[in-house]
This record gives C-alpha cells, sequence and structure tokens, in this order.
C-alpha cells in the first residue's frame, strides 16, 4: 500500500542513488562509456527506498537511523550486482567467457572489483549521511502523514 513514508524514502534513496554514481564516476578510467549508469542507479535507489527503508518507517528514530543504513546496503548490493551483471553480459557477447558457470562467477569478481573502487572517502561519507538522511525523512513523513 502506497504510503508517504515509503514515497519520501524512494524519493530519497533515488537521489542518493545518482549522486553516489555521479560521485563514482571520476573514479573509473576516462574511456569508460556509463551510458545510463546514473539513471539505472537512482531506480534501484528508488525500488530499495519503497520496499527497505519505507517499509520499516514509524518506528522511531533510532530505528530510522538504522533503516536508512540498511536501505543503502540493499541500495549498494544491488547496485554492485546489477552493474556487474550487465558488464558480464556484455563481454560475454564478446566471447571472454568459455563456459556460463565462469561467466556467473565473473559478477561476483567484478562485485569485488567495483565495490573496491566505491572505498573511497567521499563515495563512503556520501552513502552514510544520505542513508541516514533518507531513514530520518521518512520516519518523518510517517510521523506526519499517517
Amino acid at each position: 500500500m502506497p504510503t508517504a513514508a515509503k514515497l519520501v524514502a524512494a524519493l530519497c534513496l533515488a537521489a542518493l542513488g545518482y549522486v553516489a554514481s555521479d560521485l563514482i564516476r571520476p573514479l573509473l578510467p576516462a574511456s569508460t562509456d556509463f551510458g545510463l549508469f546514473n539513471h539505472v542507479n537512482g531506480l534501484i535507489g528508488l525500488v530499495m527506498g519503497w520496499r527497505v527503508v519505507g517499509r520499516r518507517a514509524g518506528r522511531g528514530m533510532s530505528a530510522a537511523i538504522g533503516n536508512g543504513f540498511t536501505g543503502t546496503a540493499a541500495l549498494v548490493f544491488w547496485g554492485l550486482f546489477v552493474q556487474s551483471t550487465y558488464e558480464m553480459v556484455r563481454r560475454s557477447f564478446a566471447r571472454h567467457y568459455d563456459s556460463i558457470v565462469e561467466a556467473i562467477a565473473a559478477i561476483f569478481e567484478l562485485m569485488l572489483e567495483y565495490g573496491e573502487i566505491m572505498l573511497d572517502a567521499r563515495v563512503i561519507l556520501a552513502l552514510l549521511l544520505g542513508g541516514i538522511a533518507s531513514g530520518i525523512l521518512a520516519e518523518i513523513a510517517a510521523g506526519r502523514w499517517r
């Protein structure tokens, strides 16, 4: 059921996914073709905000901070998974892998590789602060618009 808390959480995490994507771009090689990178991560943030943070809103401010962290962790995990899967499919069409097992294993290797790239202080700080803000704003929305 749609609620104001779900909407606020979805919009906040969508913005966080988009902004974090902008912070990640300079960390990758200049020749990288980003395509819909920001938009895909924003969409993942939208879904994680609605399903993870918004669903748990209304349990108090301390829980809101935890909800924000949980939503941000889900955003990072699914963002890494989707981007790694896309890269694996792109490489598969270039006949980079010999078997399907090797291709599936490459998803997790790419997730680790991309995760290492994200270990930048600005990205981590933005994700932590954005997650806290998302959880608190969703909590405020849950309390104000029941």
